[in-house]
């Protein structure tokens, strides 16, 4: 009997896919991904050993016709664990979950746990599959694996999603080179593009037109001859500290591109904490990279519009799309949040680019950004990377946070990453020769004396903690010249124009005075005089920081970043907010001469770390999962459902700003697909907390678009006044405001 794979509309079988072929094929597909990390021989056996089910009588005549569902991934998962050791066991994990995702070892979820399945019926299958498919009589474990014993079986857990990973971009890169050939004679263009040779050319032409011409030329020059000479330091953990100002953004490129050809390394991933800046700096790097930008750096996060980057060229919006799903080109720039939830991932979907990891050079920009809750995690699959997947990763930021292990307790971060080079040349006298600020913490200062502070400077901006507070310190200048108020009340769209706006009277040297929340830090191009900034974490006021004299064109000694304590207790900021501020003010009595000294942020930061203690650097107690869990009670769905940077559990409104998003709107009425209609859209959204959504709703000022079709995922604010927008609601100034006492209070704090 011939056993078949995948099927087409042939009644003769004669184009069917044989079930031999394609498990040889995704074997060798496979094999050759998990080389990547020296697991070449576990990569080829879950390619042989996943649609092992798939030789039985019963899935055959599903292929046929047959409407009865058949279970084709367990079979290959229990002869895996029975006949190839603790590997096999591994394997198991994989090849059970190949469609469904990776399932718990033991404990339910909304998959069946994988020892439920192992143990369940299954349909007979054939023994001529051991004819077909060659099985070692046994799989080792990797000899060159280096073990951290305090987190085994975390890394059990990270070398299964791997192969996961290697075994699911397999098998569906199999699957659709067989119909591409069956339906267009032709398989789907993936890949490719320029070597990282070529973009180092390029990047190399582009640097050598940049002229010493200013001292901080000159330093920002040396910088990156310095960074650049590390190259040939052998894979690992690297550290990159750099002051706003310094050019770390092309010297980590130019260092990534240098270190990965010294290593044989194949692309570069640049992870950003915030979407605006994703975009920033891909315009940055396509633009350093000339005519090969367009083709080598692949944006991929939740507002990336690929109609737009393919330029309406389908053949190129369906090659870039396939790229993203596994990451497949030289550059990647992505989000923290796609980043590190893929780590932690189970779904085929979010892991199948995890094997283009290892091998790779990982920039982790504003490195001090990682979510406390769940650092501890984070910084264990960092480290995993560079031990054992020959990744190497580079901490870039200006405020380097604690995490190097070290042989000191009282300097060590447990668990941490060990060996950590620094790639900068002497951080500290680089912290002096880019000072650009005095910053000072001004006392105590309610909304009088600060609308006062703000109406003494003509050019100030001043940052608070929530968006209430920004609406009403706002409202005491609005009616003063170039007063802006910025918060993510307001759109994307919107936001992107008022600070277009801002850009411009400060070049044109004219009044503006800007009120926002902690937004503006996230990597926000704008240079004033004086910054006011409420308390918050050291981090977040050096950000601050960047926003003043950042050009640096003025005197350090004119440029001031003002600190301040809140006066009313309505804006009091969130716990943990309070908790940063607080370690702030520890630090500033011993380092108040000079807040934003290394010196200052690395007390900061171990500070913060002893005070927030191990259980609240992994709230949900992830790497103590794994290892209580060890090997068959593995918690990979858990773990996809407890790792989420962002927590949120607010609802997206639509606003109708401008007729690009009202066409868009008009769009959902008749398109078939609406994926990037849905992320053109997302441009033009306001997260509500939840409560103030159902108000929204109950008072008919939202409604859903097409809710036959899309349920409630299109939300949009009525639009009352004929393609203006109702300015009560949605302000030109200030953005969606709600009025009703039984939500406004329950806004989030957050920005």
């Amino acid at each position: 009997m011939m056993f078949y794979a995948h099927s087409t509309a042939s009644g003769d079988k004669r184009d069917w896919q044989t079930l031999g072929d394609h498990l040889v094929a995704v074997a060798e597909l496979a094999a050759h991904r998990a080389a990547r990390f020296g697991m070449a021989d576990a990569g080829y056996v879950v390619g042989l050993l996943h649609d092992l089910g798939k030789y039985s009588a019963e899935f055959q005549k599903r292929l046929a016709g047959s409407k009865q569902r058949v279970d084709h991934a367990t079979a290959g998962a229990v002869i895996a664990k029975e006949r190839l050791g603790p590997l096999g066991h591994m394997l198991a994990y994989t090849i059970a979950g190949h469609h469904a995702g990776l399932a718990n070892g033991r404990d339910a979820g909304e998959r069946t746990p994988l020892k439920d399945r192992l143990e369940a019926e299954l349909p007979e299958i054939d023994p001529c599959w051991q004819q077909e498919l060659s099985l070692p009589a046994q799989l080792k474990p990797p000899a060159h694996f280096t073990p951290r014993r305090e987190r085994g079986f975390f890394q059990y857990a990270f070398l299964t999603r791997m192969l996961f990973s290697c075994l699911v971009d397999a098998d569906f890169i199999d699957t659709e080179h067989f119909y591409a050939l069956h339906e267009k004679g032709l398989p789907h263009a993936r890949g490719g593009g320029p070597g990282l040779g070529v973009l180092r050319d390029a990047l190399n032409s582009y640097l050598t037109a940049f002229k010493a011409d200013s001292d901080v030329n000159r330093l920002r020059g040396e910088i990156l001859t310095h960074v650049r000479a590390q190259a040939e330091k052998p894979p690992g953990r690297f550290t990159l500290t750099v002051p706003t100002g310094g050019g770390k953004t092309l010297a980590s490129l130019a260092f990534a591109l240098d270190h990965a050809i010294a290593h044989g390394m194949d692309r570069v991933i640049y992870v950003i904490p915030f979407t605006s800046i994703v975009e920033q700096n891909a315009a940055v790097f396509r633009h350093a990279l000339g005519q090969y930008g367009a083709e080598a750096v692949l944006e991929h996060h939740s507002t990336f519009d690929a109609e737009k980057a393919s330029k309406g060229d389908k053949t190129s919006l369906d090659k870039l799309r396939r790229d993203s799903e596994n990451w497949d080109a030289p550059i990647i720039v992505t989000t923290a949040v796609q980043f590190f939830e893929s780590l932690f991932a189970a779904k085929t979907s979010r892991c199948r680019k995890l094997h283009n990891i290892a091998g790779s050079v990982v920039i982790l920009d504003e490195a001090q950004t990682m979510p406390l809750p769940l650092l501890r995690p984070s910084v264990a699959a960092l480290d995993e990377l560079a031990l054992n997947y020959r990744t190497s990763v580079v901490l870039c930021t200006a405020t380097q946070p604690a995490l190097a292990e070290t042989d000191d307790p009282e300097r060590s971060f447990a668990g941490g990453l060990r060996e950590l080079h620094e790639l900068a040349p002497c951080p500290q006298q680089l912290y002096r020769q880019l000072e650009r600020v005095t910053v000072r913490h001004v006392g105590t200062l309610d909304d009088e004396a600060l609308r006062d502070e703000l109406l003494a400077t003509e050019q100030v901006l001043c940052i608070v903690n929530n968006r209430r507070h920004a609406r009403a310190l706002f409202e005491t200048i609005a009616d003063q010249p170039g007063a802006y108020h910025l918060t993510t009340s307001m759109c994307a769209v919107h936001r992107r124009q008022v600070l277009a706006e801002i850009r411009q009277r400060l070049k044109d040297g004219r009044p503006c005075r800007v009120v926002s929340t902690s937004l503006i830090e996230a990597g926000v191009d704008v240079d004033f005089p004086r910054v006011l900034r409420a308390e918050a974490g050291l981090d977040s006021i050096a950000q601050a920081a960047g926003r003043c004299n950042r050009e640096g064109k003025r005197r350090a000694a004119d440029s001031e970043v003002a600190i301040f304590a809140t006066a009313n207790e309505d804006w009091t900021p969130p716990p943990e907010l309070k908790q940063f501020a607080q370690v702030t003010r520890e630090v500033l009595r011993q380092h108040g001469d000079d807040p934003l000294s290394l010196d200052a942020i690395d007390a900061y930061f171990r500070l913060l770390y002893w005070q927030q203690g191990d259980k609240a650097l992994d709230r949900h107690d992830l790497l103590g999962l794994c290892e209580k869990g060890r090997l068959e009670g593995l918690p990979f769905e858990t773990l996809e459902q407890k790792f989420r940077m962002i927590e949120n559990t607010q609802r997206a409104v639509i606003i109708p700003f401008d007729k690009t998003a009202r066409d868009a709107l008009r769009e959902l009425s008749y398109a078939e697909g609406v994926g990037g209609i849905a992320r053109k859209l997302q441009l033009y959204t306001v997260q509500v907390p939840q409560q103030g959504f159902a108000a929204l709703e109950r008072a008919g000022l939202i409604a859903a678009i097409e809710p036959e079709r899309f349920g409630e995922q299109f939300m949009v604010l009525v639009d009352e006044h004929h393609g203006e927008l109702n300015g009560n609601l949605y302000s030109r100034q200030s953005g969606l405001n709600w009025h009703e006492p039984e939500f406004r209070s329950v806004e989030s704090n957050m920005w």
